[in-house]
């Protein structure tokens, strides 16, 4: 099980992750990004950003 914490990488964004696999945890932050964040896409730069803070739980 993997754990990302939207915090890590938006100060403030109280919001967490759980997923089976990194992928998982990806869907779930592009959905969140743009619906609570106003973000059409994830660029290349905010997917590294939650990759390198994914952890395992």
């Amino acid at each position: 099980m993997k754990v990302f914490r939207c915090g890590d990488v938006v100060p403030g964004c109280e919001r967490d992750f759980l997923g089976a696999d990194r992928d998982d945890i990806v869907r779930q932050v592009a959905a969140h990004a743009a619906l609570d964040h106003g973000l059409p896409s994830v660029d290349d730069d905010l997917a590294r950003l939650v990759a390198e803070n994914i952890r395992d739980v």
